[in-house]
C-alpha cells in the first residue's frame, strides 16, 4: 500500500528531471523569438530598408512558423517526436548561424523565414512532448509553470538581446541567439522521450500503427481533409484566444510609438518588468484554480481584465494606468496563452493532442503575425495611436460569447 502511495505521489510530481529539460527547450528557444524579434527590425533599417520593409522581416518569420506548424501536426502523429524536434530545432539553430551571412534585406527574409519553419515546428512538438510528460492530476498547475519559459522570455529576451546589440551590433545579437539555439537542442537531445512517446519505442511499434490507423479511419469519417490540419473541437477555445493575442499583439508592436506620443516613454519602460513579474507569480495560482474551479474563472477574468487594460491606456494614458494596463494584460493573454494551451491539450485523445497544439498556435501566430497590418490601419494624423487600443480593446470583448459557447460544457 506505501508503495503505491509513493508511486501515485510521483506520478502526480511537477518538478522532475524530464520537465526541467523540456521547460529549457522551451525557455532557450523562445528566447531567441523574443531576442530577435526587438533587434533584427533595427538591423535592418540600418541596411537603409524601410519601417514597412522592416516591419516584413519581423513577421516573415511567424509566417514561417505557421508553415511549419501546419505540417507538424500530422508529422508528430506519424513521426517519433524526438526526432522531429531534433530535425526542426537543428534547423533553427542552423537558421541563427546563417544571420551572420545576411548582408542584405533580401538574404535576410529567406533566413527569417528559414528560422520561422525551425521555430514553429520544434515548438509543437516541445509542447507534444511536455503534454506527456506533465502529470495528468496536476495538469492546469504543471502547464502554467512549464509556460513560465516563454514569460521569462518574453521580459529578458528583448532586454539582453538589446544589451548585446548595444556594445556588439548585431553580430553580437546574432551570437547570443545562436548560443540560446544550442542550449535549446542540446535540451532535448539528454531527454528521454521512449517511456512517454510509443513511436520512440521498436517493442510497441506495431501497436502504435494500429491504433493510428483505427484513429486516423475515425477522425477522416468525421471531418475529412480538414483533420489533416486541424483539431476541429479545438478551434472554439483556439479561436477566442486568438483574438485576446491581437489585443496583446497590439501593445507589442505600437507601444513604442504611443509612449512617444503620450510623453510616457519612462512608464512604458517598465511595463513588461511589470507584465513579467505579474505573470510569474500569478500562473501557477491560476493552474491551481484551473485544476480546482474549472477553467471557466480564469477564462472570463482574463479577457475582461485585458479589455479594461487596453480601454484604460487608450482612453486615460498615465503612468498609473500603464502599470494598470500590464497586470490587466498579464492576467489576460499571458494567463490565458497557458490556461488554454493546457484546455486544447488536456481536452484532445492523445493521438489527436499534437493537432490540439498546432490549431491553437495557428490562430494565435495568425492574429499576432498579420494584427499589426491590421491595427495600424487605424492610425491616422490627427487620432494617433489611441484608436489601436480602443479598437483592441473591443476585439479582446468579442473573444466573450466565443468563449462563452467554447466552455458551456
Amino acid at each position: 500500500m506505501n508503495a503505491e502511495n509513493t508511486i501515485n505521489r510521483n506520478d502526480e510530481k511537477i518538478f522532475t528531471w524530464d520537465f526541467f529539460l523540456i521547460f529549457g527547450a522551451l525557455l532557450f528557444s523562445a528566447l531567441v523569438m523574443y531576442a530577435l524579434m526587438s533587434t533584427v527590425t533595427e538591423y535592418a533599417t540600418s541596411m537603409g530598408t524601410s519601417a514597412s520593409i522592416a516591419g516584413l522581416v519581423s513577421g516573415i518569420y511567424i509566417f514561417g512558423g505557421l508553415c511549419s506548424r501546419i505540417y507538424s501536426a500530422n508529422a508528430l502523429e506519424r513521426m517519433n517526436w524526438k526526432r522531429l524536434a531534433i530535425v526542426f530545432l537543428s534547423i533553427h539553430f542552423l537558421a541563427c548561424i546563417l544571420y551572420f551571412f545576411a548582408n542584405n534585406v533580401a538574404l535576410l527574409l529567406i533566413v527569417r523565414f528559414i528560422h520561422g519553419l525551425g521555430f514553429g515546428a520544434s515548438a509543437n512538438a516541445i509542447v507534444t512532448i511536455a503534454s506527456a510528460i506533465l502529470p495528468k492530476k496536476r495538469f492546469a498547475e504543471a502547464f502554467g509553470y512549464f509556460m513560465l519559459g516563454t514569460t521569462i522570455a518574453v521580459g529578458l529576451g528583448p532586454y539582453i538581446s538589446g544589451f548585446f546589440y548595444d556594445h556588439w551590433g548585431a553580430l553580437g545579437s546574432f551570437g547570443l541567439a545562436t548560443a540560446f539555439s544550442a542550449i535549446a537542442l542540446l535540451c532535448i537531445l539528454i531527454l528521454d522521450i521512449g517511456k512517454y512517446d510509443l513511436k520512440s519505442n521498436d517493442e510497441n511499434e506495431e501497436i502504435a500503427d494500429i491504433e493510428k490507423v483505427s484513429d486516423s479511419m475515425d477522425a477522416e469519417s468525421k471531418y475529412g481533409i480538414i483533420d489533416k490540419i486541424f483539431e476541429v473541437p479545438a478551434i472554439p477555445v483556439s479561436l477566442f484566444t486568438g483574438l485576446t493575442s491581437l489585443g496583446y499583439v497590439s501593445i507589442l508592436s505600437f507601444y513604442r510609438l504611443y509612449a512617444v506620443e503620450t510623453n510616457l516613454v519612462s512608464a512604458f519602460s517598465l511595463f513588461f518588468i511589470v507584465y513579467s513579474i505579474v505573470l510569474v507569480a500569478s500562473r501557477p495560482i491560476a493552474g491551481k484554480i484551473q485544476d480546482s474551479y474549472g477553467d471557466k474563472i480564469i477564462v472570463f477574468t482574463g479577457i475582461i481584465a485585458q479589455a479594461i487594460g487596453l480601454f484604460l491606456i487608450a482612453w486615460m494614458p498615465s503612468t498609473l494606468t500603464v502599470m494598470i494596463c500590464a497586470v490587466c494584460a498579464a492576467l489576460g493573454f499571458g494567463t490565458l496563452n497557458s490556461a488554454c494551451t493546457a484546455i486544447v491539450t488536456r481536452d484532445a485523445p492523445i493521438n489527436r493532442r499534437s493537432y490540439a497544439i498546432s490549431t491553437f498556435y495557428i490562430f494565435c501566430d495568425g492574429t499576432m503575425g498579420f494584427g499589426p497590418a491590421l491595427l495600424g490601419s487605424f492610425v491616422s494624423l490627427s487620432s494617433g495611436y489611441a484608436p489601436v487600443y480602443f479598437i483592441s480593446s473591443f476585439i479582446t470583448l468579442l473573444a466573450l460569447p466565443i468563449a462563452v459557447y467554447a466552455l458551456k460544457n
